[in-house]
Order: structure tokens, then C-alpha cells, then sequence
């Protein structure tokens, strides 16, 4: 069986701090053979919904990277936008609403003011409502968050995934995971249970870009 490579953590144009263009990430997959990717756009899923429309059979998976009032949780498999600045709660319930799954990105990472508060994501695992803990995600600076991460989800028996967290085209595929092929929600948690992280830091020039894609959008 061929296994797929996934990117699970892709921004476009549609993100204030990205100006990428949606045929860039579709083009620079197809260079790297990334099978998928999740577009997970701050603040909508518009840019996800368009690229589905554009390139089908490559995959791509409805996210949205979600700012709630205690940092930031990832929805995957949606329908709808879900707003900013609402509470943990009203965003993990929009979400299960739309039946989605809930990701934690960037867990531990303690020079990103968007990274959800340790309480808060300590709250919804006990809760039960974590399905993934992102432990690998390339613009993460330190080792030792990425390990943290990796030891609190083998602990708490989470599934873990890993993404590129790309704001630019090359920065796309920089982290994956190989895991069997899915066809939609009911079988991807089945899936990523047999998948192997895969991934390299991002050059910090990245990081630069998208301080200065979101310059630009201010601007405009």
C-alpha cells in the first residue's frame, strides 16, 4: 500500500500574514510529491474551499486555524468559518457542530503568543476533546517544545501530526506525515494512527516574510 504524504498545517493568501498564491502551494505539492495538505487559513476557509475547487483529486482538507480568547485551536473537515475571539468552549462546540475534528497547533511553543495557553489545552484533554496534538511543525524554533509536545501526547494517548505551517511556497512540505490513504473524516484518525512524522525547520527568513505579508495587508 502506498502511503500519502500529508502537509497538515498550510496557510494561503487568505491568511493576513501569507501572500501566497493558491496555485503556488497546489504547484510546489506537486514538485515535492505532497499528496494533501490542510489549508488552514486564520480566520476562514474560504482559500480552503477555493483550492478543493481547483485541483481536484489532489487532497485537500477544509481547516481553519481558529484564535479563540486562549490561543489558537486548529478545525479540520469543516463547512463553515468559524469567528475569532470566541471562547475555547464556543469554539470547540462550532466546530464538533460541524462534525470536525479538533487539532492543537504549536503546542509548548513559548515565543508564540497565538499558542494556546498550557491550562487551556490541559482543560480540553481532560475534556476529551483533543483528537490531534500537532508535535512537529517547522517554524517551531526549539527542540524542546516539539519534545514536550511528543512526550505529553504519548502520555495522554493522543494521535500526533505534523505540519509545515507554510506562509510561503517554499516553506511548503517542510513537515508531513506518511500515513495510509483516507477518504474523509471517518477514516483519517484510523489512518493517522499508522503514520510517521516527517519534517525539517523552516529558515527563518519564513518568518520574516509573513511579518511583511501582514504589513502589506494592513496597509492595504
Amino acid at each position: 500500500m502506498k502511503f500519502l504524504k500529508v502537509d497538515l498545517h498550510v496557510h494561503t493568501r487568505y491568511s493576513l500574514d501569507s501572500d501566497m498564491p493558491l496555485e503556488d502551494v497546489i504547484r510546489r505539492c506537486q514538485e515535492l510529491g505532497i499528496d494533501g495538505v490542510a489549508i488552514c487559513d486564520h480566520g476562514t476557509i474560504e482559500g480552503a474551499l477555493e483550492m478543493q475547487r481547483m485541483a481536484p483529486p489532489f487532497m485537500i482538507i477544509i481547516a481553519e486555524e481558529v484564535l479563540t480568547t486562549r490561543g489558537e485551536i486548529m478545525g479540520l473537515f469543516l463547512r463553515e468559518t468559524i469567528p475569532s475571539g470566541l471562547s475555547v468552549a464556543e469554539t470547540v462546540a462550532r466546530i464538533r457542530e460541524q462534525q470536525g475534528l479538533i487539532l492543537i497547533p504549536h503546542p509548548f511553543d513559548g515565543l508564540r503568543s497565538s499558542a494556546i495557553e498550557d491550562k487551556a489545552l490541559y482543560e480540553l484533554v481532560a475534556q476529551g476533546e483533543v483528537d490531534v496534538l500537532e508535535v512537529f511543525n517547522s517554524k517551531t524554533p526549539f527542540h524542546g517544545s516539539s519534545l514536550r509536545a511528543r512526550k505529553y501526547a504519548r502520555d495522554h494517548n493522543l494521535l500526533v501530526s505534523a505540519g509545515s505551517d507554510a506562509h510561503s511556497v517554499h516553506a511548503v512540505g517542510n513537515a508531513y506525515v506518511e500515513m495510509p490513504p483516507f477518504t474523509g473524516r471517518d477514516d483519517f484518525l484510523a489512518a493517522l494512527a499508522q503514520g510517521k512524522i516527517v519534517g525539517r525547520k523552516t529558515n527563518y527568513f519564513t518568518h520574516v516574510h509573513s511579518l511583511w505579508a501582514k504589513i502589506k495587508s494592513t496597509l492595504r
